[in-house]
């Protein structure tokens, strides 16, 4: 994490989702059940600046991402986003799927693991949210949708193209973004893109056997992978070989590698300090 701040302070509380500090696991709440918690530009701007600032925070080790009441999160909101894009011009237009861009860029960026616990339906926006975590919980009665397509624009939307692929292959990319169809949990743990899937009622105790493994685990180890895993997907060999070597021999000289010796040598479980 970095320690440089300068002036900016941290924002104290955030009016679009409900956020929740315990034992290094931040939770995301979506709070809008009567919407299946539909997104407004107001959610995508709250959650990716909270993105930004988690960085910099040193009380944050894994980010859950939830939503309340029957769903995960049901997209953007056909009211206030759908609706009023009708009415705003290309250079508004412009800023804003820049902005849901730049939400799902600094999931992928941000050096703390996100969890996404997804129930019930994660459709649209909801859906590449899910997709930008690292780990996706999934009930075994939810479902995912990527409708794009079903709207008029293109399947391709806040870097589903380049993600999707990524994580169940061209041919099953092309099937859920061109044809916008929606898929069951066990279809998406079939192809890929369920990290572990639970029994109905499980989500929560799953969610938090995993975050408290990931925030009482080698911080700075798990941020160093996740960096290798996105900075990798477009690197050749020789260039991966060679990031690989120089981050390792950084990680060799931190305090938790050193850690892990004095653990081992002394039988003793490891206390990782993410430094």
């Amino acid at each position: 994490m970095s320690p440089f701040r300068a002036s900016a302070p941290f924002t104290d509380s955030w009016e679009h989702f409900d956020l929740s500090l315990r034992d290094g696991v931040a939770t995301v709440e979506f709070t809008r059940p009567d919407r299946l918690n539909a997104l407004t530009f107001d959610v995508y701007a709250d959650l990716r600046d909270l993105l930004l600032e988690l960085p910099h925070r040193d009380d944050v080790r894994v980010l859950v991402l939830r939503g309340r009441g029957r769903g995960f999160c049901s997209g953007g909101d056909v009211d206030e986003i759908i609706g009023a894009t009708l009415e705003m011009d290309p250079d508004g237009l412009l800023d804003f799927t820049r902005m849901t861009g730049e939400t799902v860029r600094a999931m992928r960026e941000c050096p703390v693991p996100v969890v996404a616990a997804v129930h019930g339906v994660a459709a649209g926006a909801g859906a590449v949210l899910a997709l930008a975590a690292d780990f996706r919980l999934v009930e075994r009665s939810a479902r995912f949708a990527f409708l794009f397509t079903r709207v008029g624009l293109a399947g391709g939307d806040m870097g589903a193209a380049y993600l999707l692929p990524r994580v169940v292959g061209l041919g099953h990319a092309t099937r859920l973004l061109m044809l916008g169809d929606t898929v069951s949990a066990e279809e998406a743990d079939r192809i890929g893109l369920v990290s572990e899937l639970v029994e109905d009622g499980g989500l929560d105790e799953a969610a938090a056997r995993l975050a408290e493994r990931l925030a009482t685990g080698p911080a700075f180890a798990y941020a160093q992978t996740k960096a290798l895993l996105s900075r990798e997907l477009d690197m050749g060999l020789s260039a991966s070989v060679e990031l690989e070597a120089v981050t390792q021999a950084l990680l060799m000289k931190t305090e938790d590698y050193a850690e892990f010796h004095a653990a081992f040598t002394g039988k003793r479980k490891p206390e990782w300090k993410g430094r």
